[in-house]
């Protein structure tokens, strides 16, 4: 069970605080927390907004000092150790620069157990998936991305969202459909209301939800839609470490299928597979039959009404040794060259050393992807970004690209290169120089630059109508009712934590 949950700011400040039980966690485990994630920092006094902005929703590169499930003292609100000595866990994320952190107390049975073994008397995987899920209902409620200024803007919005989905410490309401019902979204006549009368805007519904006493509480009853229409996308995502020569060191491809539903009525659809033995490790939205799927190997379900995600899995990609093998080729390639030394004069810093960096980026249309038949002509990558982490001793940094644009952030030593849209013929490039800090020479000249002093390249990308696995949805119907809707289906493959080593 869940204690409290707090939120915390890109700077460590604490936004929202919110206990369950009768008991009260004491802010100090918020200071354990953020001791602990500052040694990842680039720089000290906390994660400014530009660099939240260039992270973005991949922020590993700041809190990969941070253990998901922390064990840390339980000190009373008086500084004193009053619970005798015990420990509390701490349950963190970070989603959109906000730390999510969820304390739960040891299990009473557990607290004293001399091996040491077993002592949450919960399932960590789901305080994690309901952190991640109450970002997701930020997402919905304030909108992409739900930072802090978006939480601040929507303060009483967020509090009564905590109040409605957890009870008395477990999760209760998550589904989107039923909180729009209980709660209502924050709208601009909602907002100009409260700031001309001075009161609170009326944010919660007098009447409960409609599929609060049935058995599909993700659903509304009596759903209309002039046009009925289901639109799935099939999205892999690549998680790679790639070498500064170019070469796949390790891979591995997880997917989903995410759903846009505007069917009327209560529909009843059964989803098909051209090859489910690709399936592995999957997860299902509740509203799927998880028995059908065991035996026939279908998705059979009756969907929320909007977005919603249907399942997640891994790729069975066995290469005989009971191990998932690597992507063979990328479709995309970054190669980086950095260097650090005396260039001209020594007006680049008072030390006399100074660094160099160039990358440059090319698409590749040979590559170990599955394109769809509908596809035509040659290979679009969108989307393409590189964030480009600088190492503690970089005082500043002066960047030119040929193609897209740079955002540097001062503060936090680190710089995003948007290309956008990227093909064969294009062949972006990347120049540029680096002051160092004083006293950085001795350094560099007694030893070689280590891994983790030059953080790796992060790299985004996108494509449309491809896949790795060849995963695609041979046949969708729909039953219990007598329309015909329009259906979509469509692959996309896109990186997941795509780094390449300097």
């Amino acid at each position: 069970m869940i204690q409290s949950l707090f939120i915390l700011s890109p700077t460590g400040e604490v936004l929202i605080e919110r206990h369950f039980r009768s008991t009260v966690t004491s802010r100090t485990v918020c200071d354990h927390f953020w001791t602990k994630a500052s040694e990842g920092l680039n720089h000290h006094g906390g994660v400014s907004t530009a660099t939240t902005a260039i992270l973005g929703s991949n922020p590993f590169m700041l809190y990969d000092s941070v253990e998901p499930v922390m064990e840390v003292p339980d000190i009373g609100n008086d500084g004193d150790d009053a619970n005798g000595g015990k420990t509390i866990y701490l349950f963190s994320i970070l989603r959109d620069g906000l730390s999510y952190l969820a304390a739960c107390p040891p299990c009473i049975g557990n607290q004293n157990n001399p091996s040491g073994g077993g002592g949450l008397g919960i399932s960590p995987l789901m305080i994690t998936e309901f952190l991640h899920k109450i970002a997701d209902t930020f997402v919905i409620y304030f909108g992409d991305p739900a930072d802090e200024s978006a939480v601040k803007d929507n303060f009483s919005t967020a509090y009564q969202l905590l109040e409605e989905m957890v009870d008395y410490g477990w999760p209760l309401t998550t589904e989107p459909n039923a909180l729009t019902d209980l709660i209502r979204p924050p709208t601009v006549m909602a907002k100009i209301q409260q700031a001309m009368t001075g009161g609170s805007s009326n944010i919660l519904s007098e009447a409960l939800p409609n599929g609060t006493v049935s058995n599909m509480p993700w659903r509304k009853a009596g759903v209309t839609h002039p046009n009925n229409e289901i639109y799935i996308d099939i999205v892999e995502e690549i998680d790679a470490i790639i070498s500064p020569s170019g070469g796949v060191i390790s891979s591995d491809v997880s997917g989903s299928i995410q759903a846009q539903s505007n069917l009327s009525g209560v529909p009843d659809l059964i989803l098909t597979f051209n090859d489910a033995t690709l399936i592995d490790d999957s997860s299902f939205h509740p509203c799927v039959r998880y028995a059908r799927f065991e035996k026939d190997k279908v998705i059979s379900f009756v969907p929320p009404d909007g977005p919603f995600e249907l399942m997640r899995y891994r790729l069975r990609l066995d290469n005989g040794e009971g191990h998932n093998k690597p992507v063979g080729s990328m479709p995309i390639q970054v190669i980086p060259r950095i260097s650090y030394g005396k260039f001209g004069s020594s007006e680049k810093g008072k030390s006399g050393m100074a660094g160099r960096i160039s990358l440059s980026v090319t698409a590749r249309s040979i590559s170990s992807l599955i394109y769809s038949s509908s596809r035509k002509g040659p290979l679009v990558i969108e989307d393409v970004s590189v964030v480009i982490p600088f190492p503690k001793f970089v005082r500043t940094a002066n960047l030119n690209a040929t193609v897209g644009r740079i955002i540097y952030d001062e503060a936090g030593k680190i710089a995003k290169w948007e290309i956008g849209k990227l093909d064969e013929k294009t062949r972006p490039q990347l120049n540029g120089t680096m002051v160092l800090e004083d006293g950085s020479e001795e350094k560099l000249s007694s030893s070689s630059i280590s891994e983790g002093e030059q953080p790796p390249l992060l790299v985004t990308w996108k494509i449309l109508l491809s896949s790795v696995s060849g995963l695609n949805i041979s046949g969708l119907s729909v039953t219990g009712e007598h329309y015909k809707p329009y259906k979509g289906v469509r692959n996309i493959t896109k990186s997941g934590t795509f780094q390449v080593r300097c």
